[in-house]
């Protein structure tokens, strides 16, 4: 009776425990910032990436996987510790540019598991392949690039390329990873004194940027004051050709008055043209008008009456004599 009852305890034990853990491995949360791989027996079954309560088969059926849809940062050539401070690893930073020099580079990968199942299944170690690819493409750039291009205002090309070359890579190991970007941390040189001298070559640079920079303004400035200038000189010379117009259509209807009145008066208006052109040509003489018999008629033009009379010549007889 003992026995039989201790297998009944037993059983129901057992019971309760496969029915507890039936229980509370039959369902599973997923967070806004998750996604999950549901694994039936070994293999992946199906990728939730919907948030809130879901259902499976109890383990060892069924169990699931969490991952993370959050975007990480692979930190190639140094680690930052938890207490702030930045450890190197010269060793892995140490790369050969395309001139035979030395230079030390470091770089942030941003990286998203956008296919969790290939994470999970297509290789044991996604992260370390993904820090081999990112070695060898910033390996194979700096390879091809010159000393100069690396340290100064080749840094975006040299990103650029080492992001698509990066891409290439991971796409062909088809580990569920995707690269977001790349990023250089810091290129330099591992000896003080070439350090020194590039950094002497890149102030140099800048200075000569900032020269071009102010002869350009310069220029523009010179360049628009003189188009300024050009714009008032074209101003002036159309106003006084507008002048010069407006003055000559003057004088051709004067000509055209005085015509009309020679037309009518041809006599009259010859001497009058004849006057006023010896008054325009000899202004400051004064003008005698002696009649056939040699006498004086008048002054012209008219003299005021302040001035002193004129004296008239008369005629003296031939062969008398004058006191």
């Amino acid at each position: 009776m003992s026995v039989k009852r201790t297998l009944i305890i037993t059983g129901l034990s057992l019971f309760s425990i496969i029915a507890l853990i039936a229980v509370f491995t039959s369902w599973y949360t997923v967070d806004e910032s998750e996604q999950a791989v549901v694994i039936t027996f070994g293999q992946a079954d199906e990728t939730v990436t919907d948030s809130g309560l879901h259902f499976k088969l109890p383990w060892p059926i069924q169990k699931v996987e969490v991952l993370s849809k959050e975007t990480y940062s692979l930190q190639f050539g140094y680690e930052q510790t938890e207490e702030g401070d930045i450890e190197a690893y010269d060793d892995e930073t140490e790369m050969i540019t395309g001139d035979e020099n030395i230079v030390l580079t470091d770089l942030v990968v941003q990286w998203k598991i956008t296919d969790p199942q290939k994470y999970l299944f297509n290789a044991e170690h996604p992260k370390q392949i993904l820090h081999s690819a990112t070695s060898s493409a910033i390996r194979s750039i700096i390879g091809s690039s010159t000393i100069d291009e690396a340290l100064t205002d080749g840094k975006a090309k040299i990103e650029e390329k080492t992001r698509d070359l990066l891409v290439s890579l991971v796409d062909k190991y088809d580990i569920g990873i995707s690269i977001l970007g790349v990023k250089l941390q810091d290129v330099e040189l591992p000896n003080k004194e070439v350090r020194a001298a590039f950094t002497a070559v890149t102030d140099a640079r800048e200075t000569k940027n900032t020269k071009t920079n102010e002869a350009e303004k310069y220029k523009n400035q010179k360049l628009s004051e003189a188009q300024g200038e050009v714009s008032a000189i074209m101003s002036r010379a159309e106003g006084e050709k507008v002048a010069r117009v407006q003055q000559a259509e003057g004088e051709v209807a004067i000509f055209k008055e005085l015509y009309e009145e020679y037309q009518g008066n041809q006599e009259i208006t010859r001497q009058r043209l004849i006057l006023e052109t010896l008054e325009n040509v000899l202004p400051n003489t004064q003008i005698y008008i002696m009649n056939d018999e040699g006498e004086t008629l008048k002054y012209l033009p008219l003299q005021p009456s302040t001035t002193a009379p004129v004296q008239n010549t008369e005629e003296t007889p031939e062969g008398s004599d004058k006191e």
